[in-house]
């Protein structure tokens, strides 16, 4: 069986994180958006969105993205939430069987 490498964020709300008034944190929630979208429309994000009702409420959401570990770790350092220390992201890869993973706009 081949195996596709995909890399996977746990993106996780820090301990630390910073307080900003709630017109700031739209602007980032605004621009953290945007950052993922274009990361889309490059074709390098497959998956991407927030968690609910997960055990550990630092954990905020996921990213799959299909670039190498060293060239996504710098793609997500340069989202708006992360550098405004709202997010901090935990990189893994993460392998599947080639063709299992069907991502689609129309699902």
């Amino acid at each position: 069986m081949e195996l596709k490498r995909y890399t996977f964020f746990l993106l996780r709300r820090p301990p630390n994180a910073p307080d900003y008034p709630e017109e700031r944190l739209d602007q980032i929630q605004e621009q953290h958006l945007a950052h993922l979208g274009q990361l889309r429309e490059r074709g390098v994000l497959l998956l991407s969105g927030p968690f609910g009702d997960q055990p550990d409420e630092s954990w905020r959401g996921l990213c799959v993205l299909t670039t190498s570990i060293d060239e996504s770790r710098e793609l997500m350092s340069q989202d708006p939430a992360v550098l405004a220390g709202r997010l901090v992201p935990d990189v893994l890869s993460w392998w599947t069987p080639r063709g299992s993973l069907l991502a689609s706009a129309s699902s």
